[in-house]
């Protein structure tokens, strides 16, 4: 299993991110997180962040949970068919401990990657 994040399970450029924002067509969320969804024609899936100054004011934190979330992906991706996620940080997020945003994650990725699931039958069918 390669837990690594290189640059194939990365959104980089804002065509990538655009794309998400314009056609998502899954969501979940949490009152802290938001994930949003696009098929991406691949065979794996990959990540991009939000995460504004507004809601979560130290780089420190902002770096923290950026971090998080990332470690989570990596523990996910092999679960979660070819998707462009895009997950954003909302107001209070900076509040959560460790494992409790860690914790928030796994639950949302594993909702996420249900919908996906589902979307996909529902097309194939």
């Amino acid at each position: 299993m390669d837990f690594r994040f290189d640059k194939s399970l990365r959104l980089l450029n804002a065509g990538d991110y655009q794309a998400v924002f314009d056609q998502s067509r899954l969501k979940v969320s949490s009152a802290e997180l938001l994930f949003l969804a696009n098929a991406n024609g691949l065979d794996h899936p990959r990540l991009g962040l939000v995460v504004a100054k507004k809601n979560v004011r130290l780089a420190v934190q902002r770096n923290r949970l950026k971090r998080i979330v990332r470690d989570s992906f990596r523990m996910q991706q092999s679960q979660l068919p070819g998707i462009d996620v895009i997950v954003l940080a909302r107001k209070g997020v900076d509040k959560l401990d460790n494992p409790r945003l860690h914790h928030t994650c796994k639950q949302l990725w594993r909702q996420l990657e249900k919908r996906a699931e589902k979307q996909l039958r529902q097309r194939e069918g």
